[in-house]
């Protein structure tokens, strides 16, 4: 179902009655129940106001944080205006999705340089697939008890400003990191949207009250008041420095930019701050106080597989292209490709303690490999080369995220020893 053109005042006209309101709220209720029944874990529902978040949008845009994502530029205000993207939307129904997996096993893998630390969002199935169905399975039940009722399902699958608009659905509020957080909840979850043509009433809570008081301020980064208080350990404990000033961060410095969105060569001055994460990071949730309330996802698919929960980067290095594409077949870690998959783990090996196994399997694929991962292979060596002949406490000393990392996990291991 897609929404056609529309005068959405024309709509909101049509429904003035207090019977249509009634009727507006029977069915919002009803729709609160059949997401709980379709599995999602909280729902909300919003007006398509975004304006105040345009001028952020712009200046995060102008100082080119989005990297090398041209499509987020070429879009522009886009994301800010639901209407424009979709033409007819009067309101904007937010759902979330925990995927925390059983026994995460965040400090134990950090704490191994010989392990590939992945997400924890990405070791499942893709949740992309499974949460468009589920929306578009909302969107039937409305349809057939809405005559000449419209919608479109999105899954970070377009311009969509899907933070700003679950806070005014009232699922939480933005972190300075800039993810959404749940006092119940902590910030382990997918977030999707389904953008309506029917005026339904917008939730309200204390989320959503916030939000909506920050969309009548001009600047709204200048006067977020959260739950977030004056916390900033997010921003100390990034790795790379990627998060600028509270609520902003430089997609070019984060670890979840360069090691999934660029196909890029990783700058060489951010590869040693990687450590482990071939795929991803986590850091700035798992420093998160709010994480300790984090529940456990219910959906099997979001469950480890294929051991990437635990598995070493020597296994994950010998793997072939072929092996690769059908071992990862249904995970969303197949849409950077093994090239990109190739370059990550490079770069892990390189920062990890010094192993003749570790020079041998880097060798030996070095002439098997593309320009692209034989740069970074080259600079694995090179870094191996350099702890061959160190004394550990030296070869600790080379290692610029030693001490960051160590703080990560004690800081797991005491507030969150159900998931270190």
């Amino acid at each position: 179902m897609t929404i056609p053109p529309t005068n959405n005042e024309a709509i909101i006209e049509k429904v003035k009655s207090p019977s249509a309101i009634v009727k507006f709220q029977d069915l919002a209720n009803k729709i609160q129940r059949w997401a709980k029944e379709l599995g999602f874990s909280d729902i909300g529902i919003s007006d398509i106001d975004l304006s105040a978040h345009e001028p952020v949008l712009e200046r995060w845009l102008a100082n080119g944080y989005h990297g090398n994502m041209d499509y987020m530029a070429r879009h522009g205000l886009m994301r800010a205006r639901p209407a424009e993207l979709v033409p007819g939307t009067v309101r904007v129904i937010s759902v979330r999705l925990d995927y925390l997996p059983h026994n995460a096993k965040f400090s134990n893998i950090l704490k191994d340089k010989q392990k590939a630390y992945i997400s924890r969002y990405a070791l499942g199935r893709d949740y992309h697939k499974l949460m468009r169905k589920r929306l578009q399975q909302l969107g039937k039940k409305i349809a057939d008890h809405c005559p000449d009722f419209n919608c479109r399902p999105f899954v970070d699958s377009a311009p969509v400003m899907e933070r700003p608009l679950a806070e005014k659905a009232g699922l939480g509020w933005a972190g300075k990191h800039t993810l959404l957080i749940n006092k119940e909840a902590g910030s382990w979850f997918f977030l999707g949207e389904l953008f309506v043509d029917i005026p339904l009433p917008i939730t309200v809570n204390e989320y959503s009250d916030r939000a909506n008081k920050l969309s009548e301020t001009v600047e709204v980064t200048a006067s977020k008041i959260n739950d977030c208080g004056s916390c900033v350990a997010c921003i100390k404990i990034c790795p790379t420095n990627a998060i600028v000033e509270p609520y902003t961060v430089d997609a070019r410095r984060c670890i979840s930019y360069f090691t999934i969105e660029s196909a890029e060569a990783i700058p060489e001055e951010l590869r040693p701050l990687m450590g482990n994460r071939i795929y991803g990071c986590d850091d700035c949730q798992l420093i998160c106080p709010w994480n300790k309330y984090a529940k456990i996802g219910l959906v099997d698919d979001f469950q480890a597989r294929n051991n990437l929960d635990d598995v070493s980067l020597l296994e994950l290095f010998s793997w072939s292209e072929e092996y690769f594409l059908n071992t990862l077949e249904g995970s969303p870690i197949r849409r950077i490709g093994f090239q990109s998959w190739m370059r990550n783990i490079a770069v892990a090996l390189g920062n990890a303690p010094y192993k003749e196994a570790i020079v041998t399997a880097l060798t030996d694929k070095i002439t098997l490999s593309s320009e692209l991962v034989q740069e970074h292979i080259q600079w694995a060596l090179n870094q191996q080369n350099l702890k061959m002949n160190m004394v550990d406490k030296a070869a600790i000393e080379l290692d610029k995220n030693h001490r960051l990392t160590l703080r990560l996990t004690r800081s797991i291991e005491k507030g969150l020893p159900r998931d270190a």
